[in-house]
């Protein structure tokens, strides 16, 4: 059999999941497959950098190790720099002057962090002087974790999830840290002002200052950063900067290639680029004028353009995603769907606070449906919220039941514990029972655990109920 020649460009959770999915569908055996990595990792968690910050190492948040490529019959390229493809010629051409042939191409290539332009950041070298420091990569939480010295001052410049657990992190490590957020909430894309506010003071708690509503103005120091200058006139000494103040979507090398870009990558509702036999999912796609950065839409998108390359379902189409997280942040639930502020005035707004747990939630109900919630602190009745969402359904007359508990999905005895891959529990039981006696084994055998990683600390409890005596409830 004459076999497809696929090549994927990027190595990223997107990349893993096409793979998976490419593999559910008993479709790899068709494809003499290619993965370009600029990374020389395999596949690996980028959500959770923070614990090779925090002291942890690579196989605690690897998902792929190089060799799970070749056992799979797959030709990994691992820090390889894609300079483009030639539609043309149906070839992908590389930083080092390789030229490798397909039948289909992916791009895949995720995003790169920020670096805001600010006056003092680079030195003459045009880099980032020493002790400034962008937050993407496991080998950026390596150099800051080796800069970072007990007592030190570091300044962590944005307040979303990566900047948060780099600063809980550094925290650990008994830096003193100050959280620097242009807007007056954290995590404003995920939270509402009076969940911002819950949020920041279970973030306080750990120990860390916030200085929200005011942007960094400047770096001071010549040689090396010695503090930044804020907006409203005010300096903070500092010995390190974290930039963690959001990402943009890699697309040199597919505007390179001719192909159509707006923010991402324009794509249709099969995730084809403007170039025939040229696909693109994940962080750097965009798909009727929305780019996605969350896990679900990413997971969403692959299964779709599975099944358009492996031909297993030749009506599918991508039509969007709905907006579902839930995370944990620095230890602290967050999860949010749909709307998180109401849009019009009729929508109905119900909310439940208890300052004494530091719990907030909220729901957005319109006609009698669920169109939006908010929950800090407490998120286990998320997925049945989830479920409201997407199924439409009308909601009970009593809200609050529904917000307390998730209504009438709340009973189910199979929960689901997963929400980034929908594993329920009597699927991690079973697991156990059949010999798996950690976290990472876990991970591997149902994948539970390996998106957000919010699930982690249930799955560790179902490990304590189940295992044998024997078992280690560790992360490896």
């Amino acid at each position: 059999m004459i076999k497809t020649r696929l090549a994927v460009i990027g190595n990223g959770l997107a990349t893993g999941r096409l793979l998976d999915e490419l593999m559910r569908r008993g479709a790899v055996s068709r494809f003499e497959i290619q993965v370009f990595g600029e990374e020389p990792h395999g596949l690996y968690n980028r959500i959770l950098i923070g614990r090779i910050l925090g002291g942890g190492t690579q196989d605690e948040i690897t998902l792929k190790p190089t060799s799970w490529y070749a056992e799979n019959d797959i030709t990994f390229h691992p820090g390889v720099l894609v300079d483009r493809v030639d539609p043309a010629r149906r070839v992908v051409e590389t930083a080092d002057g390789e030229v490798h042939p397909y039948d289909v191409a992916v791009f895949a290539t995720g995003s790169r962090a920020f670096i805001p332009p600010m006056d003092g950041l680079r030195g003459a070298d045009g880099k980032p002087k020493p002790g400034i420091f962008a937050y993407r990569t496991i080998d950026d939480g390596r150099r800051i974790r080796d800069h970072a010295q007990a007592g030190s001052r570091a300044i962590v410049l944005g307040g979303g999830l990566l900047g948060l657990e780099a600063a809980k992190s550094l925290v650990d490590l008994g830096v003193h840290v100050t959280v620097v957020q242009p807007s007056e909430t954290l995590m404003e894309q995920q939270v509402d002002a009076l969940g911002g506010q819950f949020l920041r003071r279970a973030i306080e708690r750990l120990g860390i200052e916030i200085a929200s509503g005011v942007g960094a103005a400047g770096v001071v120091g010549e040689e090396r950063i010695e503090a930044i200058k804020l907006s409203d006139g005010r300096s903070l000494p500092a010995d390190l900067l974290v930039l963690a103040c959001g990402i943009r979507p890699r697309v040199d090398a597919a505007a390179a290639s001719g192909l159509k870009i707006n923010r991402g990558i324009l794509v249709d509702d099969r995730l084809g680029t403007s170039e025939p036999g040229v696909y693109a999912v994940g962080e750097c796609a965009e798909h009727d004028g929305q780019v996605y950065g969350i896990v679900e839409p990413i997971y969403e998108q692959c299964a779709v353009l599975a099944d358009v390359l492996a031909g297993t379902d030749p009506k599918i189409r991508y039509r969007g995603s709905k907006s579902y997280t839930r995370l944990k942040v620095a230890g602290v639930g967050v999860a949010s769907m749909g709307l998180i502020r109401p849009a019009t005035d009729a929508d109905e707004v119900i909310q439940i606070i208890e300052e004494r747990t530091g719990t907030y939630r909220k729901l957005i109900v319109r006609d009698d449906r669920l169109v939006g919630a908010v929950l800090v602190g407490e998120t286990s009745c998320s997925p049945d919220l989830a479920r409201w969402l997407d199924r439409g359904d009308p909601l009970p007359v009593n809200r609050v039941d529904v917000l307390c508990s998730g209504g009438a999905f709340a009973a189910s005895a199979d929960p689901e514990i997963c929400n980034c891959h929908h594993v329920r529990e009597s699927t991690l039981v079973a697991a156990i029972q059949d010999g798996r006696t950690n976290l990472n084994q876990i991970g591997q055998a149902t994948r539970a655990g390996t998106g957000c990683g919010s699930c982690r600390g249930q799955i560790a409890h179902l490990l304590t109920v189940h295992a044998k005596p024997a078992a280690v409830l560790s992360e490896a």
